[in-house]
């Protein structure tokens, strides 16, 4: 009877059988995760409401300064204040107004167009930190899950082996030692289980956070959807990088902006003139016992700003300009090289997994599980001991965690690289899954 019972969890669809992942209530896939993250993430808020505000104010940077209006009574005698002198006004009215010239303007708002652009892309690029972010968070919960499930099948199989090795014992045909191994098997799976299940809490909550959610709100069983088994070359990803990645274009508009502003600065000396009128008026003396009559007078002003201190203000603006322009051109061009290196990486990531899934499903799991019916096959004779058999399935559990943490590792590195290059990958004839 012990042979039996232990024929029936090793033998094919035995114990590969309850590795199934059960099919838990509220499945959430990922792209409903980067729909959830598009609406919800605070970050990406107080982006866009970042952006609405460069916007609010992209047109006033085109426009003069404002006007300036002066009111007031001018020539009064002291100190009696009284209005009785031939230049006294009451009231008098001055407006004022500067215009830059030298296309200060127009340049003023070409860069704050540039600016709201460039608040654009960063928007933009912000959204694809998030989004891999989040997909980092689901493939941690995935990895976890699926991790916990062959874990508790694997102690299933270990504490059921234990009762039969005790049964075995008790009739004389087994060890003590085989009860040991397969009492010790099994808690140190119960640990490994206890330790996966806090990993999965804890990659709920990041997700959650990313989402915008409490940090214990439930997280349904992650669904693994098909991905791109066949990558675009690499010249094709850097093309694709260089025209959609918001990271790189908010450099090229830092770079035009530093150019304006160059642009900008070498006008700022130029003087700006300032126009005034003023109005003003009094009562004329009294003649020949006439009532008094209000005379009006009128004033047109002319002026200009004077650059007396252009050699510490107006010329190092410039200079500071010129500075900007450096700086933003260095930074450009290590954003071109930073992302050409990643694409080169994650591309060597990403074929390495592939290739090492497709051997683990081609070659690895198979023999492994030949190995388990093998080593049964043999213990049932007496050719191996008890600790070979469960070497042999532990052997199996180990490469089917393997192979989960591989397919977490690609659906992470997919998701980078879509981060990379700024756009989501074009369908592929070939598609990994979870099945192996």
């Amino acid at each position: 009877m012990p042979a039996l019972l232990l024929a029936a969890w090793l033998l094919p669809g035995g114990a590969e059988a309850q590795q199934a992942t059960p099919a838990a209530p509220g499945a959430v896939r990922l792209t409903e995760v980067y729909a959830a993250v598009r609406a919800q993430n605070p970050r990406l808020q107080a982006i866009a409401a970042a952006v609405d505000a460069a916007r609010a104010m992209q047109g006033a940077a085109a426009l003069p300064p404002d006007p300036t209006l002066q009111l007031g009574l001018m020539n009064f005698s002291l100190p009696g204040f009284r209005f009785d002198m031939p230049t006294s006004m009451a009231p008098s009215v001055q407006l004022m107004q500067m215009l830059p010239i030298a296309g200060k303007l127009g340049r003023s708002g070409e860069l704050a167009r540039q600016r709201t652009a460039a608040a654009e892309s960063q928007a933009a690029e912000a959204g694809w930190e998030v989004r891999s972010r989040a997909a980092m968070a689901f493939y941690m919960v995935f990895e976890a899950e699926r991790q916990a499930a062959l874990m508790r099948s694997t102690l299933g199989w270990l504490q059921d082996l234990q009762q039969v090795a005790k049964a075995m014992y008790a009739t004389g045909e087994g060890q003590q030692s085989d009860v040991l191994r397969a009492g010790v098997e099994a808690a140190r799976m119960e640990a490994e289980l206890t330790r996966m299940s806090a990993m999965r809490a804890v990659a709920a909550a990041r997700l959650n956070g990313v989402l915008g959610r409490p940090a214990g709100t439930p997280v349904g069983a992650p669904v693994y959807d098909a991905l791109p088994a066949e990558l675009p070359p690499l010249d094709t990803l850097r093309q694709w990088a260089l025209r959609h990645r918001p990271m790189l274009e908010q450099g090229r508009l830092e770079v035009a902006q530093a150019e304006t502003r160059a642009r900008l600065a070498h006008r700022e000396i130029w003087p700006d003139p300032v126009i005034g009128v003023e109005y003003g008026q009094r009562r004329a003396a009294m003649t020949d016992g006439m009532p008094a009559e209000t005379e009006r007078m009128g004033s047109v002003m002319l002026g200009f700003s004077l650059p007396v201190f252009a050699g510490s203000r107006q010329l190092r603006m410039r200079d500071e300009a010129a500075a900007m322009g450096r700086m933003a051109r260095a930074e450009l061009a290590g954003m071109q090289a930073e992302v050409d290196a990643r694409l080169s990486e994650l591309l060597a990531n990403l074929e390495r997994t592939r290739s090492l899934l497709e051997l683990y499903r081609r070659e690895v799991l198979p023999q492994a599980r030949a190995n388990v019916a093998a080593a049964f096959a043999s213990y049932r004779v007496g050719r191996v001991d008890f600790m070979t058999l469960v070497d042999a399935q532990m052997a199996l559990g180990r490469y089917e965690q393997e192979r989960i943490t591989m397919l977490a590792e690609y659906g992470r590195d997919i998701s980078e690289l879509e981060m990379t290059i700024g756009r989501e990958l074009p369908a592929s004839p070939a598609t990994l899954t979870e099945e192996p």
